[in-house]
């Protein structure tokens, strides 16, 4: 078989990052929102001959930016990244804040990015179950102490903003019309309900159609002290 060129070896990288990126992995979902066909997306992810014309129309087909596939960024090469900045998952930080407690905390609609944290994409993999696209994941701070101990005052928690509905049970971001706060959602024959870890404090609620799902969250960066 032959080798690849170096060129041709980077679209076909390029190809299955942006599926997992954009398709979470899923060669189905691509071939459904573009114009190629399951059989020849196989066949470049594997050994079919992958020209500049080819890439050109893959990448109009699924509007992804001009030069995408073959490491082109606005006329810069940009094949030959360092080893850093293609093996790792930069997570925003935004500057808002969750309530655990009885009401929300007002953020700004647009918060500040106040700074960012560098995951390795397998472990995003292992905690989310797939690759979000870019900016999707953000770091939120808890505050207030209704989740305690799962999530105590001041802890962090990584969310999926991507994901605005229920889809199971667990820890979601949600906006009841008093700001974010952080809640266990759980599906009940009624309707979806909101618990707290001290629901004696703090009792569970049945969310409204009003309620806003901002996000689900998948890790927690717990604090705990050594000395």
């Amino acid at each position: 078989m032959k080798a690849d060129t170096p060129i041709v070896a980077t679209r076909r990288r390029r190809l299955r990052e942006w599926i997992d990126t954009h398709h979470r992995g899923s060669q189905a979902a691509f071939v459904m929102a573009t114009t190629i066909n399951q059989g020849e997306l196989s066949g470049l992810l594997k050994d079919k001959s992958f020209g500049e014309k080819k890439a050109a129309a893959i990448e109009a087909s699924a509007n992804m930016p001009a030069g995408y596939l073959s490491g082109l960024d606005g006329g810069k090469v940009a094949v030959a990244v360092s080893a850093m900045q293609s093996d790792y998952v930069r997570v925003e930080q935004i500057d808002a804040e969750a309530q655990m407690g009885s009401m929300g905390r007002v953020n700004e609609d647009f918060p500040e990015v106040i700074k960012a944290m560098d995951f390795a994409p397998a472990y995003i993999r292992s905690v989310v179950g797939f690759m979000p696209p870019p900016g999707r994941l953000k770091l939120v701070t808890g505050v207030g102490d209704s989740m305690a101990p799962k999530i105590r005052p001041g802890e962090m928690v990584l969310v999926d903003t991507g994901c605005n509905e229920f889809v199971g049970d667990g820890l979601y971001l949600i906006n009841t019309g008093y700001g974010q706060q952080i809640k266990a959602l759980q599906a009940q024959p009624d309707g979806i309900w909101a618990r707290s870890s001290d629901q004696n404090l703090y009792p569970p609620f049945r969310l409204t159609d009003e309620a806003i799902i901002g996000g689900r969250v998948y890790l927690i960066q717990h604090l705990e002290r050594v000395a």
